[in-house]
């Protein structure tokens, strides 16, 4: 099947085939995906923790409202906005320039250019934006799935303070989307609604 095809196969599957595990080659090729996501100046401002241990599983699916996809799964990717901006400009930088001074003075005019956007920014609006962006790489690991025939299902009911304190996640990373990844248990029993194309593209 092609892409296009495999996206009319996906649904956001409720419950997991406990029994069916997701390959490490697999899961490799969907966190590639998330790497090769096009941000922002290039920030990458998300953190991804993979969980598989089930009791993990168990407590994030308690602060999710217990929905069975969480505890069900084969890997639950846990996407969280970072909102450290200046530094991850630095790293940036340090890393893109090899620790060559020189090459990093040829970057000189980018570098200022990112902090001074950045800089005007209030905390708000960087967390907005990095939630922004996190959203753009939890599109490519879904569209990575579809590919490879793993179903998902992303989730935005769970109380994100809850999920931070069970990942002791640093202050920085704010938990903003679920993925549970695996096998759907069962094939859907509804047929899949969209809006039509008329209904959402104004071609002008």
């Amino acid at each position: 099947m092609t892409f296009l095809a495999n996206l009319d196969w996906r649904f956001a599957a409720k419950s997991f085939d406990t029994d069916k595990k997701v390959s490490g080659t697999d899961l490799e090729k969907i966190l590639h995906a998330i790497v090769m996501t096009p941000t922002s100046f290039g920030l990458e401002p998300y953190r991804i923790d993979v969980i598989t241990d089930q009791a993990t599983l168990d407590k994030i699916q308690k602060s999710s409202w217990n929905q069975a996809q969480v505890g069900t799964c084969s890997h639950l990717l846990v996407f969280s906005a970072r909102t450290d901006v200046m530094a991850r400009i630095n790293k940036f930088f340090e890393t893109a320039s090899g620790g060559n001074p020189e090459a990093r003075e040829k970057m000189e005019g980018y570098e200022d250019m990112m902090n001074g956007a950045m800089a005007n920014k209030s905390p708000e609006e960087i967390l907005l934006w990095a939630q922004n962006q996190t959203h753009i790489a939890l599109g490519f690991a879904m569209a990575a799935c579809a590919e490879l025939k793993i179903d998902s299902c992303a989730m935005g009911g769970f109380a994100p303070h809850e999920v931070k304190e069970i990942l002791q996640l640093d202050d920085i990373f704010t938990p903003t989307v679920l993925l549970p990844i695996g096998y759907r248990a069962e094939e859907p029993t509804r047929q899949k609604f969209r809006f039509g194309a008329e209904n959402i593209i104004n071609n002008r």
